[in-house]
């Protein structure tokens, strides 16, 4: 073979946010170049390029020898027809690696360093490999503070940024986020329209749920459209003062969408990363304020009040660096917030307290009550202690619900009706007590093991909170599902512990004296 120039085959294989190279192992390009399974390599067609991954097969149903395969997110990426001639060749090292080496071994990184490793992340020149000795070398050997502040400045230059005070004049542009960690807590959905019907600018971007039962953006798109090109989401937000978009199609700080693939199936949330995270997205949105919430519990994410505080100053530092005004809020992370823990189950809480409904969780309008009023202390016009009855008066008189239902129509409204799977099974208490502790990581697991989030209608819905009495025999959660095979792993997992432990009431944990839902 006289060059390596070979016709694409489109694999139709979704390997998640790294392109994957399909060679067979009869390819001439293979006995010629001494190609290896898992080599990076270059694949230029069209005036475009990418690096991947090699995977060389024996099946010609996957590649035939004379055809250079490539993975959905390859094929992507790079633009052109199935059957159009590409060159491959083996891939220099990204030119970061050298830094990426230094971490490994404990060395401090400097802001150059730190640039060109994101650059490189952005541009998909690193493999999953090398993405996760990143994450790890991170964790291992935490980024000291300036570290997490030239990592976070990085990731904002990788992507768009939105001007909004170009966009629609001055004043705050305000948001919340929550570091996660707590299911149904589905505050920014309430916060959203309260703080635009009050006249503030909230352009909401979220992520999708990727380990979680649902993210916002998963449960908003139960009720609209959430993938809002850029240009689509500025016009929503100059018409109704808020979105709840995804932000992956929003192109804001791409780097961190890539890191994030791979630290959740790592289960690496180190402070760092988090903080840079976080604070590059909402920076490269435009945010001017914001109002992070910080849970803590035995099974949160944060654990302990000294270790909430550690984390609370690290993004104040960090904020205080990118002057973006930031509110760090503590709060209780015992239980989940709300009833519903998956997409469909969700969305209801959230409408029934925008409805006024009696049936409506009040832990939940409670929680987003106290954080939206904390938005709108923002407000220059507004004094401080104010924003609670503000909020409270937004959402009683029913202007926040209108407001939803704006922001629902401009972003296109889904026909669909809000009905959770119709599959199964109830979990009761095995025995009279009070509720003494409950296990966040465990109900999240059984709702996604029930299909959540691609199956918007399965998850828990939950029937006690902590510290409510309950008689043996009595439902704890319901557990719904819409595929016999997703009801089977739940109940299988439900088999092995409820998530709930039941006890004498004078065990119910006092580690926050405010009720679930408040804020500190």
């Amino acid at each position: 073979m006289s060059e390596p120039i070979l016709p694409i085959r489109r694999v139709g294989i979704d390997t998640w946010r790294e392109s994957v190279v399909f060679l067979h192992r009869d390819c001439p390009v293979v006995r010629a170049a001494g190609f290896q399974a898992l080599a990076k390599v270059r694949v230029q067609a069209n005036g475009k390029s990418l690096i991947g991954v090699l995977n060389v097969v024996d099946d010609e149903c996957i590649c035939a020898p004379r055809e250079l395969g490539l993975s959905e997110d390859a094929f992507r990426r790079l633009g052109v027809e199935p059957g159009h001639p590409a060159r491959i060749e083996q891939a220099e090292p990204a030119p970061s690696i050298a830094a990426l080496h230094r971490k490994i071994t404990g060395e401090r990184l400097e802001s150059h360093d730190l640039r060109a490793i994101v650059q490189d992340i952005a541009a998909a020149r690193y493999s999953k490999i090398e993405l996760a000795a990143f994450v790890v070398a991170t964790n291992q050997f935490e980024l000291d503070r300036d570290e997490v502040f030239h990592l976070t400045e990085a990731m904002i230059a990788t992507g768009q940024r939105i001007d909004w005070q170009r966009e629609v004049g001055s004043g705050p542009i305000v948001d919340k986020h929550c570091i996660g960690g707590i299911p149904g807590n589905r505050t920014s959905m309430l916060i959203v329209p309260i703080v635009a019907a009050h006249g503030m600018l909230c352009p909401k971007t979220s992520s999708r749920a990727i380990t979680s039962p649902a993210g916002t953006a998963d449960t908003m798109e139960v009720l609209a459209d959430v993938e809002l090109p850029l240009e689509r989401l500025k016009e929503i937000v100059r018409a109704t003062h808020g979105c709840l978009a995804w932000g992956g199609t929003a192109d804001l700080s791409p780097a961190d969408d890539i890191l994030i693939s791979v630290e959740r199936p790592l289960a690496i949330d180190s402070p760092g990363q988090m903080v840079a995270s976080i604070l590059s997205k909402k920076v490269a949105a435009g945010a001017t304020h914001l109002v992070l919430d910080i849970p803590v519990g035995p099974t949160a994410k944060v654990r302990s009040m000294p270790a909430a505080q550690r984390l609370k100053r690290l993004f104040e530092y960090v904020a205080g660096r990118l002057r973006l005004e930031l509110d760090a809020v503590i709060t209780d992370g015992r239980q989940p917030i709300g009833r519903g823990i998956g997409p469909v189950l969700e969305a209801r809480d959230v409408m029934q307290v925008l409805s006024n409904d009696p049936e409506a969780p009040q832990d939940l309008r409670q929680k987003a009550l106290r954080l939206a009023g904390r938005v709108i202390e923002f407000d220059p016009d507004v004094r401080g202690g104010d924003g609670y009855r503000i909020a409270r008066d937004i959402l009683d008189s029913g202007r926040a619900l209108a407001k939803m239902n704006a922001i629902i129509d401009a972003q296109g409204r889904r026909p669909e009706p809000l009905e959770p799977g119709t599959l199964g099974f109830e979990v009761t208490a095995p025995t009279d007590g009070t509720v003494i502790g409950v296990d966040n990581l465990r109900l999240a697991r059984i709702a996604r093991l029930s299909g959540a989030p691609q199956v918007r209608g399965a998850g828990v819905d939950l029937f006690v909170k902590l510290g409510d009495t309950v008689r043996a025999g009595q439902p704890l959660y319901r557990v719904h599902a819409q595929f016999d095979a997703d009801l089977a792993f739940a109940r299988r997992m439900v088999s092995e512990g409820s998530g709930f432990r039941i006890g004498a009431a004078d065990l119910v944990p006092r580690e926050f004296a405010t009720a679930p839902g408040d804020v500190q």
